[in-house]
């Protein structure tokens, strides 16, 4: 999301004088003690991508329910926080804190339209592939037929299930993680789109679809 410039809310709930020290490019500081009485300051649209950090994983869980609590589908907390993020050779900074949270979404590269994505739901072409990257626990409760299920936080380990000669239709249930796979699958020289939508998905397969303006 940094690397390709993807909108998104990044909260750093350390107490305020760790996060000044160090810190992640973009990243809002809101301690963990004050969270719950910053609820108004975040952004109105309850699809705004919501990654939370800290040194401590049961302090992002925490926030994580306090956030997700408000209705933010798109919340999720950095595995192994700011020291996974170090150790795999990511950078940090020093008293560049954004002041407060700004969430403001733009046009997505790669969209494919909800009426034509529901058209190659119900019978997906030979030269279209249906790639859902929800987790396993979401795809049992309902998936496209034909289509395969890999998490988007695996397919640079499964990259080689995925058919080159064909495009790959990408979704998860509300876009944000079709779109980090989309850009992923880009860089890997596939020809993708992905849907920026909610998507639900009955046990038969059935499909409702929901674009927001």
């Amino acid at each position: 999301m940094i690397e390709k410039d993807i909108p998104h809310v990044l909260i750093d709930v350390r107490p305020a004088d760790y996060a000044k020290k160090e810190h992640i490019k973009g990243a809002v500081n809101i301690p963990l003690k004050k969270l719950a009485d910053m609820k108004s300051k975040f952004p109105e649209n309850k699809k705004a991508p919501i990654i939370i950090y800290c040194a401590s994983q049961q302090t992002m869980e925490e926030a994580f329910k306090v956030v997700r609590g408000w209705g933010y589908v798109n919340t999720a907390y950095l595995a192994g926080g700011i020291d996974a993020w170090k150790k795999s050779g990511n950078s940090v900074e020093e008293d560049k804190l954004k002041a407060e949270i700004v969430y403001v979404p733009k046009p997505r590269a790669g969209e494919i339209l909800p009426e034509e994505f529901k058209a190659i739901a119900a019978s997906i072409p030979k030269d279209k592939f249906v790639l859902d990257v929800r987790d396993a626990d979401e795809a049992e409760e309902g998936m496209i037929k034909g289509a395969k299920n890999i998490p988007t936080q695996d397919i640079g380990d499964r990259i080689a299930e995925l058919p080159k000669g064909k495009e790959i239709i990408i979704h998860c249930s509300t876009g944000a993680r079709a779109e980090i796979a989309y850009n992923t699958l880009k860089e890997k020289g596939f020809k993708a789109r992905f849907l920026n939508a909610t998507v639900k998905i009955a046990k038969d397969g059935k499909i409702e679809v929901t674009k927001e303006d």
